[in-house]
């Protein structure tokens, strides 16, 4: 009871915060709370969790907060007992899986995945210094190779995390409309914009012009091939609306959860280039590991057979890790896989995706790879449109034009 008389409990300690303090007493007096009462108290804790700064309190997104605090700790529980990693580190990929199709399905964006990424990897290269190194049989240029490839490792995610393509938004002023953009295509056709010679002009009138959004004149609605009605814009080939980030980036291949950003045209290379870093790191510390802890048996065998892992707590932790960084390699390696196969076919997922809703594409590979036949010519070619993404096409004179 404060100085007004009023009840409080520690909970207003913390903040003043209505639907917070209706929870706790509820609680306390053993009542049911009202619907979505735990949402907004989910919220309110969220907003009010901040930490102090030189500029301000900083708000923390609660989505980093798992990853820092579970992953050290199953892993250390994990290395008490041979049964114990075997049950958390079967149980850690099907969390993983559980929220994200819980955040898949709410169409959430969540720092959960960059979060737990960027500190397992911090982790694992801790627990390499802190346990393996000491041990004597890894070289100190064995130790630079490993931190050079993390570094650049980083570096290609910090540009893969740039912007992937985004289409500028126009502001509400200049959004053109869709029957205005199927007006305007009917007068240029009919003026000849769209070709110098009677059949040109004959083919925009009747529907056959192709231009930048391929919009026919005789039927509107196949101006949605190309327009973005959340966006309000015309959108260039390929390009397409991610419903996490809102917005429309050209050649959208599919928003990725561990970068927390989409990865389109601008940034894919770079995707592609973390990938490879992070699967040639992660493999080569796994080595070196394993060589450590279990010597004299080749690395194959020492993963899955190796005796004295578990005689003290050190190895025990290393080996759990490596084990860790096994499952999670493994799982990039299939991204990675599938990511190679599309360049050579010159797919993008998102494009796979809608050739299997719609029943247009060829399973090819035993279902690894979806062709669609739309713009695919043929492996080098296809290898070198993805080396050329991103830079500024060509420019075309009006001679070549006409």
């Amino acid at each position: 009871v404060d100085r007004r008389g009023r009840r409080n409990h520690l909970a207003a300690c913390c903040c003043d915060c209505e639907e917070l303090d209706d929870g706790c007493d509820r609680w306390l007096t053993c009542k049911s709370l009202p619907p979505g009462a735990l949402e907004r108290i989910g919220d309110t804790i969220a907003d009010r969790l901040r930490v102090p700064w030189f500029s301000g309190a900083v708000k923390i997104n609660v989505s980093l907060v798992p990853p820092l605090v579970l992953l050290p700790v199953c892993l250390h529980v994990a290395a008490l007992h041979f049964l114990l990693g075997l049950i958390i580190l079967t149980s850690l990929p099907v969390v993983v899986l559980w929220y994200y199709y819980l955040t898949h399905r709410r169409k959430e964006r969540t720092l959960f995945f960059l979060s737990l990424g960027l500190f397992s990897l911090g982790y694992m290269y801790y627990v390499f210094l802190r346990e393996v190194v000491p041990r004597g049989h890894v070289e100190h240029s064995q130790v630079v190779t490993l931190t050079c490839g993390l570094i650049l490792m980083l570096a290609a995610l910090s540009r893969a995390k740039k912007d992937p393509g985004y289409l500028p938004i126009l502001a509400g002023n200049e959004r053109p409309s869709l029957q205005g953009l199927h007006n305007k295509n009917i007068r240029e056709s009919s003026s000849g914009l769209h070709g110098i010679s009677g059949a040109a002009s004959s083919r925009a009138v009747n529907g056959e012009a192709k231009g930048y959004c391929r919009m026919s004149a005789e039927q509107p609605a196949g101006v949605k091939k190309d327009w973005c009605t959340k966006c309000q814009l015309l959108r260039p080939a390929r390009a397409g609306h991610c419903r996490l980030c809102g917005r429309c980036v050209r050649r959208l291949d599919h928003h990725c959860v561990w970068i927390n950003s989409c990865v389109g045209e601008q940034n894919h290379q770079a995707f592609i280039l973390a990938l490879s870093f992070f699967m040639l790191t992660s493999v080569y510390g796994i080595i070196l590991t394993l060589h450590t802890i279990c010597r004299g048996r080749s690395l194959f065998v020492a993963l899955f057979y190796c005796p004295g892992a578990y005689s003290d707590y050190s190895s025990a932790l290393s080996f759990t890790c490596v084990w860790y960084c096994a499952i999670v390699t493994a799982s990039m390696g299939y991204i990675l896989l599938i990511q190679l196969l599309n360049i050579s076919y010159n797919v993008t997922e998102r494009e796979a995706r809608l050739a299997l809703r719609d029943n247009t594409g060829r399973r090819l590979l035993g279902g690894l790879v979806i062709d669609t036949g739309q713009y695919n010519r043929g492996l080098l070619c296809n290898w070198g449109h993805f080396l050329s993404l991103g830079s500024c096409p060509p420019q075309r004179s009006a001679e070549d034009i006409v």
